[in-house]
C-alpha cells in the first residue's frame, strides 16, 4: 500500500500546483490589468494637427479629475503654455493636473509614451519598446515600391523626431523614477492587453509587421521577460477599419487609416477570465463590405479565443459586444487640402500605387470606431458614444449594459470622440494609465 500511498501523494501534489495562480517574485515586474488602481492618467499634447481633439481632450480630463491624478506630457514648454490657456478656454481647472515637457512627445501617448509596470516591493517599472512609427518602413517599401534610394530618403526626412518620439517613454520612466526594462521588440502600448495574472493578448498583424527580422519564438521570449507573462494569445487581425497606415483602400471604394490592428479596437480583458470581442452578427454582415470584413475576421479570432487557456490552463468567458454601424463619409480626392484648414478629403499623394486614387474621385472615407477604444480607470469607465453619427441606440443600450456588468460600482461615462476616431484613435488611445506602486 505504501507505493500506491506514495503515488496519490505525488499526484495531489501536482495538481495542487497546476491548480494555483502562477505567481511571482517580488523583484520580478509585470503590467498590471487595467481595472487595477491608477496613480495618474498621462495624456499627451500635440500643435496644430489635434486642435479638433480639444473638446474631448477637455472632457476626457474633467472626468478623469474627480478620481484619478491627470498628467500631461508636452514637446516644448511654449506648447505647454499655450495648452494650459487652451484647457482654461474649455473650462479645465489646470492647478491640479501634473505637466512636464518631453521632446518627441505627441498625442497618442499610450502608444509611444511608458508602458508602466510594477513589482512586490513597491516599485514603478517601464517596458521600453523600440519605435518605429507605426512600422513606417514597411508602409514606405510598399509607397515607393522597393525603391532604396526613395525609401531612404523619405526615412530619414522624420527620423530626428521619431528618435525623440522614442525616448518619451524613457522620459516618463525618469520623472517617475522609473526602472526601465529595454527591448528591441518594435510595439506600440495600443496593442498590449493583459489580464494582470501572467496572460497577454497580442495581435500577428502588427507585431509582425513591426518586427519582421525576429521570430516568434524571440518575440515571445521578449514579451515574457520585459511584461512578466507567462501566457500568450496571437490575434490574427485586429478590425478592417483600422488599417496599416494613411491613407489606405480598404475595399473598393471605402478607405481610411490606422495602425493596422491594435488590440485595443477589438479585443479587452474586463477580469482575468473574461474577454469582450467585437463582433458582427450574421443578420449584418452582407450589409456593406467592411462588416462581411469584420465579421469574417471576428470569427477567426473568436475561435481561437474559445480554444484558449489562461496562464493557469483554464478556459475563458468571450463576450461578444456589437460594433457600431458602419460610419462613412462621402471625401474627394484633392492635390491640396491645406487650404481649407481641417478637411475629410484625401490626397492622392498619400496612397500607395497598389491603391493608388485620382484626383477627383468619390470615396467613401471610414474612421476607426469601436467602442472598444475605452479607458477604465479608478471608480470610472470612458467610452465613446455613436448615436449621433446614426448608430443604433439599441446596440449602444447593450453595450452599456455589458460595461455595467463587466465593471460594477463604476460609473460609466459615454461621449463624443469622433474626431479622433477620423485620425485612427480613440479615448484609450489618447490616454495611458500609471498604476499604483503595491507591496506584497
Amino acid at each position: 500500500m505504501k507505493p500506491i500511498a506514495f503515488l496519490f501523494s505525488i499526484i495531489f501534489l501536482l495538481y495542487a500546483c497546476s491548480s494555483k495562480e502562477t505567481k511571482l517574485s517580488d523583484e520580478t515586474f509585470y503590467m498590471p490589468a487595467e481595472w487595477e488602481p491608477h496613480e495618474a492618467v498621462w495624456l499627451g499634447w500635440e500643435k496644430d494637427s489635434t486642435q479638433r481633439f480639444y473638446p474631448s481632450i477637455g472632457k476626457i480630463i474633467t472626468t478623469l479629475q474627480p478620481h484619478v491624478t491627470v498628467k500631461i506630457a508636452f514637446d516644448t514648454d511654449s506648447l505647454k503654455q499655450t495648452a494650459i490657456t487652451k484647457l482654461i478656454e474649455l473650462g479645465v481647472d489646470t492647478t491640479g493636473i501634473k505637466m512636464y515637457v518631453m521632446p518627441g512627445e505627441r498625442y497618442w501617448i499610450r502608444d509611444q509614451g511608458a508602458t508602466f509596470l510594477v513589482n512586490g516591493k513597491g516599485e514603478l517599472g517601464v517596458a521600453d519598446f523600440g519605435w518605429d512609427g507605426y512600422g513606417l518602413s514597411a508602409f514606405l517599401d510598399l509607397k515607393h515600391e522597393g525603391n532604396k534610394d526613395s525609401i531612404n530618403s523619405t526615412w530619414k526626412k522624420g527620423l530626428e523626431k521619431r528618435l525623440k518620439t522614442g525616448s518619451v517613454d524613457s522620459l516618463m520612466a525618469a520623472a517617475e523614477g522609473a526602472k526601465i526594462i529595454k527591448t528591441d521588440v518594435v510595439h506600440e502600448g495600443g496593442a498590449i492587453e493583459v489580464n494582470g495574472k501572467g496572460t497577454l493578448i497580442l495581435c500577428e498583424a502588427t507585431v509582425f509587421q513591426r518586427n519582421p527580422a525576429l521570430s516568434k519564438e524571440t518575440i515571445e521570449s521578449e514579451f515574457k521577460r520585459v511584461l512578466g507573462v507567462t501566457n500568450i494569445i496571437w490575434m490574427k487581425e485586429g478590425l478592417a477599419d483600422d488599417p496599416h497606415y494613411f491613407y489606405r483602400r480598404i475595399t473598393g471604394d471605402y478607405v481610411g487609416g490606422g495602425t493596422g490592428g491594435h488590440t485595443d479596437e477589438f479585443v479587452r480583458f474586463t477580469n482575468p477570465s473574461t474577454i469582450l470581442l467585437a463582433w458582427v452578427d450574421e443578420a449584418e454582415k452582407d450589409l456593406d463590405p467592411i462588416s462581411q470584413m469584420n465579421y469574417e475576421r471576428m470569427n477567426e479570432n473568436y475561435e481561437i479565443l474559445k480554444n484558449a487557456k489562461d496562464q493557469d490552463g483554464k478556459p475563458f468567458t468571450i463576450i461578444k459586444v456589437p460594433l457600431p454601424n458602419l460610419i462613412t463619409q462621402k471625401v474627394v480626392v484633392r492635390k491640396d487640402l491645406k487650404k481649407d484648414g481641417f478637411t475629410l478629403d484625401v490626397t492622392p499623394d498619400s496612397f500607395v500605387p497598389s491603391e493608388a486614387v485620382q484626383v477627383g474621385d468619390t470615396l467613401l472615407r471610414v474612421p476607426a470606431a469601436s467602442y472598444f477604444n475605452y479607458l477604465v480607470t479608478n471608480s470610472l469607465v470612458l467610452l465613446q458614444t455613436y448615436t449621433a453619427m446614426g448608430s443604433s441606440k439599441e446596440k449602444e443600450d447593450k453595450v452599456r449594459e455589458i460595461f455595467e456588468q463587466q465593471f460594477p460600482g463604476r460609473k460609466i461615462v459615454f461621449f463624443d470622440a469622433m474626431m479622433q476616431n477620423w485620425d485612427g484613435g480613440g479615448i484609450h488611445c489618447s490616454t495611458q494609465q500609471q498604476p499604483k506602486r503595491i507591496t506584497n
